[in-house]
């Protein structure tokens, strides 16, 4: 019975043990994130307010470029005709199967992250998290309205992968086909932006080194005058990889550093009759008033 036991408790401790891959990466339990999707930062302790109000702004971005429920909207109204000919019966039996329909699939969704400040929303599609960000960036850019209190930046990531070498260069190269077939005949001067959290397993300099081989031909690297930027967010087990433009311009997506600089632009520009307020036109006749 003992050495039963003892089998027993083998075989629990061996499947407790990390298994690892033939690159020496461990291979983790089932991921949390998965994208594509946006990564946010925020104020600590703000992390559900976040997703929420995040929730709202997506929404509202998505809703203008890509419309929701247009084909539905013409089928209901061209049906609104034939219900006058219906019987209460016959209307009640149509509003009953209408609310059995299943809702509309939300485009957003919040994963788990456990890690304070760090907040992860998964775009379905057709919602493309680069066109996404860039469209609200260049709102902010143009307005100095966040539209949010607790978001600091947005990194979008048009897909996600575990954090090992080939899987990221599987990725990658899925990534790069994409936005370098959209560009034919083009060549660009790029730069790695990396950020890494909460990983220890793969070290900086090996996988900025290893994206920069997974770039096509014909692309240079460029650390002063970049012309894309490919955008690489590792967090613990998980790896994002998208590529974007004028990175720099719009202050690394830093919503609230952007939002200063552009208030603080149009403050600058205003007269100085606008900066001081409105004259004092009334004291100086009460004066005179006073000395008569």
């Amino acid at each position: 019975m003992s050495d039963l036991k003892r089998k027993g408790g083998d075989n629990h401790n061996a499947s407790r043990k990390k298994k690892y891959r033939s690159d020496g990466t461990p291979m983790w339990g089932k991921r949390h994130i998965d994208g594509p999707g946006i990564w946010v930062s925020c104020v600590k302790g703000k992390e559900k307010q976040t997703v929420g109000e995040m929730y709202d702004l997506f929404e509202s971005v998505a809703s203008d470029i890509w419309p929701v429920g247009g084909a539905e909207d013409k089928e209901k109204t061209g049906d609104s005709d034939d219900e006058e000919e219906l019987s209460i019966e016959d209307q009640i039996k149509k509003e009953m199967s209408e609310m059995k329909r299943p809702r509309a699939e939300q485009r957003f969704a919040n994963c788990q992250t456990d890690t304070p400040c760090v907040v992860f929303i998964s775009c379905k599609p057709p919602v493309d998290p680069v066109e996404l960000v860039v469209k609200y960036i260049e709102s902010v850019a143009k307005t100095g309205a966040t539209r949010s209190r607790y978001t600091h930046r947005l990194v979008p990531v048009s897909g996600t992968c575990s954090a090992n070498l080939n899987e990221m260069k599987s990725l990658c190269e899925k990534v790069f086909g994409a936005f370098f077939e959209k560009e034919k005949g083009k060549t660009f001067k790029y730069k790695v932006e990396l950020r890494i959290r909460n990983h220890t397993v793969l070290a900086r300099p090996a996988i900025i080194q290893h994206i920069a081989s997974w770039v096509p031909e014909g692309h240079t690297v460029s650390l002063d005058n970049p012309d894309i930027f490919i955008l690489v967010e590792v967090f613990k087990s998980v790896c994002g990889v998208s590529i974007v433009h004028d990175y720099y311009k719009y202050a690394k997506f830093n919503v609230l550093e952007l939002s200063n600089k552009v208030n603080a632009q149009k403050i600058a520009s205003e007269p100085d009759s606008i900066k001081m307020g409105p004259s004092p036109v009334q004291e100086p006749v009460q004066q005179e008033t006073e000395e008569k």
